[in-house]
């Protein structure tokens, strides 16, 4: 009778393990009046979750406003799930770049493994940072604070958040692993400088689907040691289109590798689905398996665009090619309008030309009144399969 009764017990106390401990902010001391510093007390309440032996821990933010300073979600953490409930939560940034000096991201979230964060729209308040910003004279961006950080982050769904008016990049995704961003909604003016919508680096395994993205610059861009990324349902625009790089500024960066774009919609952008690498590049790069399926396209100015001649603000020796090697990419299924009557232009290095480039089944009509759409291209000779317009080259040129 004494062994049965100490193994219920035991079953009892697994059971009462395994179960959910909740954070409530409020008990904290966040008052979620809009005008208080709610940080700290929100910040604490991750701490606690955070160390809680509870295999799953929540963090929960009642419906409110809160305005927070520079705030960090800091891991790792004792449980091995947390979820950060926050459905109907705004979140407010000080409108003062100058705030921001002790870190350069408004919320950060770092070294988390199994992190959910759910719901909640984070306010950057950008338009002070934007009438400063000063990259086209300097060539220094990042000055100034983006909203979300994510640096290696695992195992984790970020799922039904909106950014609004960032003052540099909504989200950085950096040094991330299996992480998947679901129904995701970004909102800035076509004038914002840089205020990039998801930018990835050095991350393997991120998913980006069903998301919303209006913005300033492009709506989704890869950096180095991207791999693995499948971007899926996203619409996009205004904005600069969704981008591979740039890649081939600096030294030693690591190769990009598997990205898959579909299923996508683009209107009135700078440009559609490109790949940008830089001249002059201080040392060899690797940009591999890239392709791009099912995209609609409407009035966007260089629908499809390989540039290994990206030298933006004139800060670069152009005439110096790429070292960056690309290699099987295929552009397939896309349609609609482009507002540029080069609608596909494939630039590639003089050095290391384009390898493995495949066009099939192109549809871009020039919505302009004088003459039709065309395409241009150099040092790649691309395989074309199927409908093609406008006709794509078939020999490189120099």
């Amino acid at each position: 009778m004494k062994a049965t009764c100490f193994w219920m017990l035991t079953a009892i106390l697994v059971v009462q393990g395994n179960q959910a401990a909740d954070f409530n902010v409020k008990k904290y001391g966040a008052k979620a009046d809009g005008k208080s510093d709610d940080s700290k007390a929100i910040e604490n309440a991750w701490k606690d979750a955070c160390k809680s032996t509870n295999v799953m821990s929540n963090v929960v933010i009642p419906k409110g406003s809160y305005m927070v300073g520079p705030m960090k979600f800091q891991g790792p953490c004792i449980a091995r799930q947390i979820t950060i409930q926050a459905d109907q939560v705004k979140f407010v940034a000080p409108s003062d770049p100058s705030k921001f000096k002790s870190q350069n991201a408004w919320v950060v979230f770092q070294n988390i493994n199994g992190l959910n964060l759910i719901g909640a729209s984070f306010d950057g308040q950008g338009e002070i940072a934007w009438s400063i910003n000063d990259c086209a004279k300097t060539g220094k961006c990042n000055s100034l604070p983006i909203n979300l950080s994510f640096n290696k982050i695992t195992n984790s769904v970020i799922r039904g958040i909106t950014s609004l008016d960032s003052k540099l990049f909504h989200m950085n995704v950096l040094n991330c692993k299996n992480v998947t961003f679901q129904h995701t909604t970004i909102r800035a003016p076509d004038e914002s400088l840089n205020t990039d919508g998801i930018h990835i680096g050095r991350s393997n395994g991120v998913n980006i689907t069903d998301a919303d993205i209006k913005t300033g610059d492009d709506c989704v861009s890869l950096g180095d040691g991207s791999q693995q990324v499948n971007i899926e349902k996203v619409t996009c625009g205004p904005g600069h289109g969704i981008a591979i790089g740039s890649l081939g500024k600096y030294n030693k960066e690591e190769p990009v590798i598997g990205i898959r774009v579909k299923n996508c919609t683009i209107s009135n952008t700078m440009n559609g689905v490109r790949i940008k690498t830089w001249p002059a590049s201080p040392s060899a790069g690797i940009a591999r398996d890239l392709h791009f399926d099912n995209i609609v396209m409407n009035n966007v100015s260089t629908p499809i665009l390989i540039d290994q001649k990206y030298c933006p603000y004139n800060q670069c020796k152009a005439e110096i090619p790429s070292r960056v090697k690309i290699s099987n990419v295929s552009f397939k299924n896309i349609r609609g309008t482009s507002a540029n009557k080069v609608a596909v232009k494939l630039a590639c290095s003089e050095g290391n030309p384009c390898q493995g480039v495949e066009l099939s089944n192109i549809n871009l009509a020039y919505t302009g009144n004088n003459g039709t759409a065309t395409s241009e291209c150099a040092n790649v000779k691309p395989k074309l399969i199927g409908h093609l317009f406008p006709p794509a080259c078939q020999l490189s040129s120099t």
